[in-house]
């Protein structure tokens, strides 16, 4: 079968997020084509699979879970299924708004739009002014710095993810890493719309503790720090039960 032009196939990592799953499920039936929905599970032990399966998505387990782990292996399927010609990898606590799948389309079917990476912009539910603050300092570091992270979403044609080497299987910095091999192929840049992501992350400790703690993990990240012992700091979880494998993506 030879694949759509136009079909989108989304990959979704998966942890135990039956509450926020269907919400990200159903905003994905606006696209007006067909689309295909892959969900990896890292070993959720609520409905996550049921919900899937009702919305019509495929569900394939990556155990034990990391993120970058299950979006490598969720692309990997959709391209083995050669059915869609575009990636849009997002994260589960994610909302789409309300017209994006038109505005999605139109974006698409420019001639030059697969040269490029896209993104959206970040909207943190529930809004307070440091997060509206914090909204303003990712959008400019989207666009200037070209470091759009995992939680705005990331499409892409699959000849552009193919030729970048796709994710990696890193316990944590996955989005960073992959979004700086592929900053040296082409440019990222912004849809025009915005992502909705839930604000859990930043409860604790508020905003700046939280964003300053996340900027000193990048920083030993990029020092060369062992991203396995980095996602155990960030997760909150013995070092020994972090998926220790990085698989250096293939070019």
């Amino acid at each position: 079968m030879s694949a759509d032009p136009l079909m989108l196939s989304v990959v979704i990592p998966c942890l135990n997020e039956a509450e926020r799953l269907p919400l990200l499920l159903a905003d994905l039936q606006r696209w007006p084509l067909p689309i295909e929905i892959t969900v990896v599970d890292g070993g959720s032990n609520d409905h996550s699979h049921r919900i899937s399966a009702l919305a019509g998505g495929r569900f394939i387990t990556e155990h034990p879970p990391g993120r970058g782990k299950q979006l490598a292996a969720g692309a990997q399927h959709s391209i083995q299924q050669n059915q869609g010609k575009w990636l849009l990898f997002l994260h589960a606590d994610s909302r789409l708004p309300r017209h994006w799948g038109s505005s999605v389309l139109r974006r698409i079917q420019h001639p030059d739009a697969q040269r490029f990476a896209w993104f959206f912009d970040l909207h943190i539910h529930p809004s307070t002014p440091a997060r509206r603050l914090l909204e303003g300092v990712i959008a400019l570091r989207s666009r200037w710095c070209q470091q759009p992270y995992g939680d705005q979403g990331l499409l892409l044609h699959r000849s552009l993810y193919e030729r970048s080497g796709g994710y990696a299987a890193l316990p944590l910095m996955e989005d960073l890493e992959f979004v700086q091999r592929l900053s040296q192929l082409t440019r990222l840049r912004p849809l025009g719309l915005a992502i909705t992501t839930d604000g859990r992350r930043w409860q604790r400790g508020g905003v700046l503790r939280r964003s300053l703690e996340n900027a000193w993990l990048r920083h030993r990240w990029r020092r060369g720090e062992s991203p396995a012992r980095l996602a155990a700091e960030y997760y909150g979880k013995p070092f020994s039960t972090i998926q220790l494998e990085y698989q250096k993506p293939q070019r």
